[in-house]
Formats: structure tokens, C-alpha cells, sequence
């Protein structure tokens, strides 16, 4: 079989922007400079490299390519640098698995 699970091992609580018409320039730029490249550097080494997040819902990850972000949809990001992309729908319904505030 191919499927793992896979979930959190902490309580951590991760970065997050909930994308939207409220959302300002300057908030998704301070999330942009969280995301790090996990392929540039030493081993084990996680280095900034232009991660952009655009009003138009585009976010640029370095190395990976580029994820649509929809109004309502969380993108996080983990401890190392990772941005995790949560759609609106799932995360919105009474029985997700997703906590936000």
C-alpha cells in the first residue's frame, strides 16, 4: 500500500494567513518571508529565497512552483519554512481536523 498518515507530533501552533478581499499587502508579504527554500544550502540547512504571495492568490514557492490560493483558503507555514496549503472548504466544516482562529 502507498498511503501513510501523517499529522502533527505538537501542539505547535503554525504561522497562518486566511486569503481574502481583507487581506493586506503587507500581511501576505510577512508570510512570503517565512516560506524557505528546503532545497538551497548545507544539509539539513533551510535558507530564505524569494517566496512571493500575490493579491491575485498566486504563492510562488521556491524550487516547487506556484500554488493557487482561493478566498477562504489558510496557507500556514511550519517551524522549518514549509507553507502548507488548507482549502477554505475543508478547513471551514465543524469536523476538520484543522484548528485556526
Amino acid at each position: 500500500m502507498a498511503l501513510r498518515t501523517a499529522g502533527s507530533t505538537t501542539t505547535t501552533v503554525l504561522s497562518a494567513l486566511r486569503f481574502g478581499a481583507d487581506v493586506t499587502p503587507q500581511d501576505m508579504g510577512t508570510l512570503a518571508n517565512l516560506i524557505k527554500d528546503d532545497k538551497v544550502g548545507a544539509a539539513g540547512a533551510h535558507l530564505r529565497l524569494n517566496s512571493a504571495f500575490s493579491q491575485n492568490g498566486l504563492l510562488l514557492v521556491p524550487n516547487r512552483g506556484v500554488l493557487q490560493v482561493l478566498p477562504g483558503d489558510y496557507v500556514m507555514v511550519d517551524s522549518d519554512g514549509w507553507p502548507v496549503l488548507v482549502s477554505g472548504s475543508s478547513i471551514g466544516f465543524g469536523s476538520t481536523n484543522w484548528a485556526h482562529s
